[in-house]
């Protein structure tokens, strides 16, 4: 097994290995782990998330060894980079790798576990949620500064920001789930609208955050903002929705 510890937590070494080692036993599970396994563990007086990733299928087992950064990898390296430009993430601590002849077996992402007041998916399950359109558009904000900045996360869904007030009408943004993103010298237009297409099925909610975006966003008027913002939420779900229908037939075949 390779690891690598944030230089912050080299004196914890020891503790972090004896977690990854007992993982199955120890921990508090945190979330469904549906697809990746998420625990919480006390160290001294701070929380981690340790997130192990679901073991990849033979391609990407070689893969990940010989020709691709593992998703622990890349999370940490790019919780690093975010914080280097300014953007919220939970502290990353250290990335666990285990590999044997074929490729990688394991591996494992810690970081500092971040308490939130809501996620995205609150603004879109709750529209009576207090301060709706405070907080989406601060979201907004915080999404203009990633553009800006040349970040284009990939993964830019309703469950992977974290959002904690700070004040009355003032809130703090958080990525998580790092393992995909994309980092450009500059973002075009069509590219920063589609990078809102995961977030909200509902018209009311972009006709809001293409408002808030178009202030910011001065070479294109509001109207351009919200009818390509709604193209390519549109064609997300389109695509979300033959997915589902594929999946169902699959499962009734397999019946």
């Amino acid at each position: 097994m390779s690891l690598f510890v944030n230089k912050v937590f080299l004196s914890k070494e020891k503790e972090l290995k004896n977690y990854i080692n007992n993982f199955d036993s120890l921990g508090k599970l945190f979330g469904d782990g549906k697809r990746n396994t998420i625990k919480l563990f006390d160290l001294e007086d701070k929380i981690v998330n340790i997130k192990s990733f679901k073991i990849p299928h033979l391609i990407n087992k070689i893969a990940y060894k010989y020709f691709r950064k593992s998703k622990a990898r890349r999370s940490f390296e790019y919780a690093n980079m975010l914080i280097d430009k300014g953007i919220g993430t939970p502290e990353p601590i250290a990335y666990f790798e285990n590999y044997n002849f074929i490729g990688i077996k394991e591996s494992y992402y810690i970081s500092q576990h971040l308490e939130c007041d809501l996620t995205f998916r609150e603004l879109v399950e709750k529209p009576d949620y207090p301060n709706h359109t405070i907080i989406l558009r601060q979201f907004t904000q915080f999404t203009f500064d990633l553009h800006e900045k040349g970040i284009e996360f990939l993964d830019h869904s309703s469950g992977n920001t974290l959002i904690k007030k700070v004040s009355e009408n003032q809130y703090q943004f958080f990525l998580v789930d790092l393992n995909r993103m994309n980092f450009h010298q500059t973002m075009g237009f069509d590219l920063r609208m589609k990078n809102f297409g995961r977030l909200t099925p509902k018209e009311e909610m972009i006709a809001i955050m293409s408002n808030e975006y178009s202030k910011l966003y001065t070479s294109q008027n509001e109207k351009d903002v919200f009818e390509k913002m709604l193209y390519f939420t549109n064609q997300f779900q389109e695509e979300l929705f033959r997915k589902r229908q594929l999946k169902k037939k699959l499962k009734f075949w397999k019946k």
